[in-house]
């Protein structure tokens, strides 16, 4: 994880209050290395001014510090439950040299006319705000301000916006942004809930309330710092935020895609139509129940249902049940899906080769996180793809 061990706790601030650690997770978190700093695309945060600068014409920045790897998702238990997470080994993070190129900004995608216009896809950006303005600018989605610039096209972001980079509110204000700004062009800009979102959610409503894990006892504060939990974030995150990642649907379905975070099948525990999976998850989140909203984030950290032998049945159930013809996930990197990185002892100082989405499971799936934690991809597609 980019923050779970070192040698000094992390520094409390009044947003976090001081938590007990049980002995399963007593495990000390190393400061902050530096304060995360604002694109000069944005708006400035914070009481030093920053003057704003055109995007296209600022070098790509030094690589965010690595410390040690950290879980792919991690149980906060004794033991971690049955069926909790499927990852049985840590997930590292790859140590990179660089960071994405800032490339060439391309003409602005005209507006098509009326109707719909072409759809993209983001996988999981997880703070990676540098990288994320590259890909869209690459696609021609954003100008060289990181303004809209697609017109009457169509983005879906695939959730967890936050944790492990290092700037994941400013994620989220882009996002938001954005969000407005296609609406005004004639298209739409929208984003679905993430294993993270509702990790974050969960540390700043509860903080260190236990709640049932099924292993011991667990807290959504301790879980969050084990996963990636930045303090920057924490640190920035208002009502606004929250109110927005709250309100996010878990599936939708466009052009036939079925669009979800996770590679589960766990969001048929939710409902029997993808209204009746949205309108529960937004009504666990209302009731404000610690329990019930570990036991969300819980199913939703589940992964690799439609990887192995049965995997393409699986994807045809839920999509039978909520339609499409191809079900579009993130939540797990393309390299830990293929078994190319999956202990701490294949870190090799060099990063996975993403070229882009994978399509697996008799071709009814595509994996769409590249793997920007672990030095891969940070991907922006346009569906449909053509094999």
């Amino acid at each position: 994880m980019t923050q779970g061990a070192g040698q000094e706790p992390v520094v409390r601030t009044a947003t976090l209050r001081d938590f007990r650690v049980p002995p399963y997770a007593q495990t000390p978190v190393p400061p902050q290395t530096a304060d995360a700093v604002p694109h000069p695309s944005l708006p400035p945060r914070g009481p030093e001014p920053h003057a704003p600068t055109p995007y296209a014409s600022v070098p790509p920045p030094a690589a965010a510090p690595r410390q040690l790897p950290h879980p792919g998702n991690v149980a906060v238990g004794d033991e971690p439950p049955e069926g909790y997470t499927p990852t049985e080994r840590d997930l590292p993070v790859i140590k990179r040299d660089d960071t994405v190129p800032v490339q060439a900004v391309p003409e602005p995608r005209p507006v098509t006319g009326e109707g719909l216009g072409p759809l993209f896809v983001v996988g999981d950006v997880h703070g990676y705000l540098d990288e994320l303005l590259a890909a869209l600018a690459e696609q021609g989605l954003i100008d060289a301000d990181a303004n809209w610039a697609a017109g009457n096209a169509r983005l879906w972001f695939l959730g967890d916006f936050t944790d492990r980079g290092p700037d994941g509110i400013g994620v989220i204000d882009l996002v938001m942004r954005l969000s407005a700004e296609a609406a005004a062009a004639g298209g739409y800009c929208k984003a679905l809930m993430g294993n993270h979102e509702l990790l974050l959610i969960g540390a700043k409503r509860f903080s260190d309330t236990p709640v049932n894990s099924g292993a011991g006892t667990a807290t959504f504060q301790a879980a969050w710092l084990l996963n990636g939990g930045q303090k920057s974030d924490m640190d920035r995150l208002q009502d606004v935020h929250l109110q927005w990642m709250s309100r996010l649907d878990a599936v939708v379905e466009e052009d036939g895609h079925l669009l979800m975070h996770s590679d589960t099948t766990a969001y048929l525990d939710y409902g029997s139509t993808i209204e009746d999976v949205n309108d529960t998850v937004h009504a666990i989140l209302t009731r404000n129940d610690a329990d019930e909203c570990w036991d969300l984030f819980r199913k939703l950290t589940k992964r690799f249902a439609f990887r192995d032998e049965g995997g393409a049945e699986a994807v045809r159930e839920l999509m039978t049940t909520y339609g499409g013809q191809r079900v579009v996930h993130g939540h797990s990197p393309i390299p830990y899906l293929l078994g190319e990185v999956g202990t701490e002892d294949g870190e090799n100082g060099s990063g996975p080769v993403v070229n882009g989405p994978h399509v697996y499971a008799d071709g009814l799936a595509i994996a769409m996180d590249g793997g920007v934690t672990m030095a891969g991809k940070l991907l922006v597609v346009e569906l449909p793809l053509h094999d």
